[in-house]
C-alpha cells in the first residue's frame, strides 16, 4: 500500500485541473512531494471528471496515495466569480467595492457609479453575474440613490446573491427591499465608511463565503464536497492569500501571474513613508489588479498593439498556446515581458505634479511599490518561458514616473506554481504555510528557483 499524503490541494482551472500533494515535516512546514494534471471537464458538464483524473495522474506519477489526506480546493472554472459592482461615486464607494471584489478573486464584469439606468440593468441581465455588490455613501450619508439602486437590482430575475456594503444607516431598508423579492442579501460593514477610509476586508471575506456556498452547486462540484470539508475559494483569492502570508513572513511583496488571457498583479505593502502624505486616494494594504487585455495567447494582439513595435506586427503565426520552435518561444518570452511591464506599471502609483494657489505640488495616485522586498513570478507563462527572472528584474526600476519595486528587490520564481495551493491551505493552516515559506526561502528549494 502506498504511503498516504497528509494534504492534497486541487485547483480547478478554466482549462487544466492541478493536483498537488504535501507531507508535513518535523519542523511543522510542508514538503511538496507530488503533482498531477488533467484537462478540466467543464465542456463535459461535470468538473468532477477532471478532478479525479488529476488525482489519478498524481498517484501514477508518485508513490503516494490520497485515501486519508485532507483535501483543499480552489476554482476558476466556468468563468470563476463573475461580479458587477455598483456604487455612488467612482472615486469613493464604487472604487472601494471594486478593490474588495478583486481581492476576493472576482472577475469584474461591470462597474457603475450613481443611479443605475435602464441600460445598466439590461447589461447586468445580459452579463448574468453570479454575485452583485451594492455600495454607496459614507455612513449616515447619501440615501436616495442607494435605495433606488437596491430597488432596481431587487426587481431583476437573475438568481445571483447581492452583498450590500454601503451606508450602514440604510441596512434595514436595503434588507427589506431584497427580502420582498426573495433575493438573497448579505450585509457587511461599509467599504467606505468615511472620507479617505477604506474597509475592504469584511466584503472580501463575505464574497468568498458566498462563492464557496454557490459554486458547490456547479455540475460535478458536489463530488468535492464528498471528499473535502474545507471552503472552496476562487483561485485568484488563493494567490492573494498566499501573497499576504508571504508578506507577513518575509516582507513586502509583489506577485505577478501572466496567463494566456489576463495578467494579474498582487501586492502587499503600505509603501514608503516618504510618499504617504502625497497619495491622493487611500490604497488597500493588499491589492489585486486584473489586466484583462494582457495575455500571451488570447490577448497577444492587444500587447502588440499597445507596444507599438512594428517588427512584431507580422509575427502573429508565431503566437502559440504551447510554443515549441525557437521563434515561437522567443515570441512568447517577448509577450510575457511586455505583459509584466505594462501590467505592473498600471498597478503601481503614478507620480505627477499639480499647480495649486501656493505653488507646485507633487501628488501620487495608485499603489506605492517602492518598499517591496520581493518580486515573485507565478502562473503558467512567467514560470515556463526562458528568462523569467530577467523579465521580473526589468520592472525593478525604483522611484521615477512610477513607484516601482526597487533594484534591490529579490526575484523569486514559483517554479511549480504552488502559490494558489498554499493560499488555499492557509485559510485553515496559516502557521503551517508561514513556516513553509520561511523554510523554503532559507533552503531555496522546491518553491523558488533563485
Amino acid at each position: 500500500m502506498p504511503k498516504q499524503l497528509d494534504f492534497l490541494t486541487l485547483e480547478v482551472g478554466s482549462t487544466i485541473t492541478k493536483a498537488n500533494g504535501f507531507m508535513k515535516t518535523a519542523d511543522n512546514s510542508l514538503e511538496h512531494v507530488a503533482q498531477g494534471f488533467a484537462p478540466t471537464s467543464v465542456a463535459q458538464g461535470n468538473v468532477g471528471i477532471g478532478i479525479f483524473a488529476a488525482v489519478d495522474d498524481l498517484e501514477k506519477r508518485s508513490s503516494y496515495g490520497t485515501d486519508t489526506c485532507e483535501v483543499f480546493a480552489n476554482s476558476s472554472a466556468a468563468g470563476g466569480l463573475r461580479v458587477t459592482v455598483h456604487g455612488l461615486t467612482y472615486n469613493m464607494t464604487a472604487r472601494a467595492a471594486k478593490e474588495a471584489s478583486l481581492g476576493a478573486g472576482a472577475i469584474i464584469k461591470k462597474v457603475t457609479a450613481g443611479e443605475l439606468s435602464e441600460y445598466d440593468i439590461d447589461e447586468i441581465e445580459e452579463l448574468q453575474p453570479n454575485m452583485i455588490v451594492l455600495a454607496g455613501g459614507v455612513d449616515f450619508g447619501a440615501k436616495e440613490i442607494v435605495l433606488g439602486n437596491a430597488m432596481k437590482l431587487a426587481a431583476m430575475d437573475i438568481g445571483a446573491p447581492v452583498v450590500y456594503a454601503g451606508n450602514s444607516a440604510l441596512k434595514r431598508g436595503v434588507e427589506t427591499i431584497f427580502h420582498r423579492t426573495g433575493v438573497e442579501i448579505a450585509v457587511v460593514p461599509n467599504v467606505f465608511p468615511d472620507v479617505d477610509q477604506l474597509n475592504v476586508e469584511p466584503l472580501r471575506r463575505r464574497m468568498q463565503d458566498l462563492f464557496s456556498k454557490h459554486i458547490i452547486h456547479a455540475p460535478g462540484m458536489e463530488r468535492l464536497k464528498a471528499i473535502s470539508n474545507h471552503t472552496i475559494i476562487p483561485t485568484p483569492a488563493a494567490v492573494l492569500r498566499a501573497t499576504e502570508i508571504f508578506a507577513e513572513t518575509l516582507g513586502d511583496v509583489v506577485v505577478v501571474d501572466v496567463g494566456g488571457a489576463t495578467t494579474d498583479v498582487h501586492s502587499v505593502t503600505d509603501g514608503s513613508k516618504e510618499f504617504a502624505d502625497k497619495l491622493t486616494d487611500p490604497e488597500p494594504h493588499s491589492k489585486r489588479s486584473v489586466e484583462g487585455d494582457l495575455g500571451v495567447f488570447v490577448n497577444a494582439a492587444n500587447i502588440i498593439e499597445i507596444s507599438e513595435e512594428a517588427s512584431r506586427q507580422d509575427k502573429s503565426a508565431e503566437i502559440k498556446a504551447i510554443p515549441s520552435s525557437d521563434s515561437e518561444k522567443e515570441m512568447t518570452s517577448w509577450l510575457c515581458r511586455k505583459a509584466v511591464e505594462i501590467g505592473v506599471r498600471r498597478h503601481a502609483a503614478v507620480v505627477s505634479e499639480i499647480f495649486t494657489p501656493v505653488g507646485r505640488r507633487q501628488v501620487i495616485k495608485g499603489k506605492d511599490l517602492s518598499a517591496v522586498k520581493y518580486v515573485i513570478g507565478t502562473g503558467g507563462a512567467l514560470t515556463r518561458v526562458e528568462g523569467g527572472r530577467k523579465i521580473l528584474e526589468s520592472i525593478c526600476t525604483g522611484v521615477g514616473k512610477y513607484l516601482m519595486p526597487p533594484k534591490t528587490a529579490k526575484i523569486l520564481i514559483d517554479s511549480d506554481y504552488l502559490f494558489s495551493a498554499l493560499g488555499t491551505m492557509s485559510v485553515d493552516y496559516p502557521e503551517l504555510v508561514k513556516n513553509t515559506f520561511k523554510s523554503w526561502s532559507e533552503k531555496h528549494d522546491k518553491l523558488f528557483s533563485i
